[in-house]
């Protein structure tokens, strides 16, 4: 059973800190980062069903279990213990393993899709990355991967705002990352506002994600009507698109083929 019942909300159980390093489910406080995350496993879902399924950097693991409504097999990976345990505690149907990303503990040509959502930002040797994800996918075999777009998500600067990461890309960059690996590139997505989350930037001042971190930053009580309009957030509220200018995206999605 998901972890997630009917109305999006989460079930009672064991729960990860929040740290800032990846996003958690259940807290009001993170409710808009969560969604904005959630929303690429919910809509590239489709491409795991039936297949064997790798996580590689599964974080708190709703995404992985998200992913064996449909797939026939989900491996989750990640470097942090304490995920690690979380996971198989509240997540049965992931089969978790402890491991380092520069060195998939995964045999060669072993999966038929890579999952790899917001988690390249946060590595040293992205290249080194990637090829393990072009190792370890069967011929044909899909890679999928999210990361924020550093156009958008630390303008003007060449050093990440976010002091979890290492490396940020912009559209161009990550579409070199993947095809110099040997990847055919499919598509390449961007995650937007929808009309709704569109609205709610004019609401707070121009911008609902400067005004939560205006206030994360102040360590003060966030004002009620902030608080529940970033609680108020869903998946639907999100656009993910190709047909609009990338360089304006929140974050981007590339979906890579492996070619032989």
């Amino acid at each position: 059973m998901s972890a997630f019942v009917t109305d999006g909300s989460v079930e009672p159980g064991p729960q990860l800190p929040l740290t800032g390093e990846r996003t958690v489910p259940g807290l009001a406080e993170e409710n808009y980062w969560f969604r904005r995350h959630e929303v690429v496993y919910q809509r590239l879902a489709d491409r795991c069903a039936g297949r064997d399924v790798l996580e590689a950097g599964c974080g708190e693991g709703y995404g992985a279990d998200l992913i064996a409504d449909v797939a026939r097999r989900v491996i989750g990976l990640d470097y942090d213990p304490t995920a690690v345990a979380h996971v198989r505690a509240r997540y049965p149907r992931v089969e978790m393993l402890h491991g380092n990303l520069a060195e998939l503990p995964i045999d060669d040509g072993a999966v038929d899709v890579v999952v790899n959502f917001q988690v390249i930002e946060h590595l040293w040797d992205q290249a080194q990355f990637v090829a393990e994800c072009f190792r370890v996918l069967r011929p044909g075999g899909v890679l999928m991967m999210s990361t924020p777009n550093r156009i958008t998500f630390s303008p003007g600067r060449d050093t990440p705002i976010n002091p979890f990461h290492t490396r940020e890309l912009n559209a161009a960059e990550l579409t070199e990352l993947l095809v110099d690996a040997g990847f055919a590139m499919e598509s390449m997505l961007g995650v937007y506002h929808g009309r709704r989350l569109a609205e709610l930037d004019v609401r707070h001042g121009g911008s609902i994600i400067d005004a939560q971190v205006a206030r994360a930053l102040a360590d003060e009580p966030w004002p009620d009507d902030l608080l529940a309009d970033v609680a108020s957030v869903t998946t639907d509220d999100f656009d993910l698109v190709a047909d609009r200018d990338i360089d304006d995206s929140l974050d981007l999605v590339a979906i890579a083929v492996r070619r032989d």
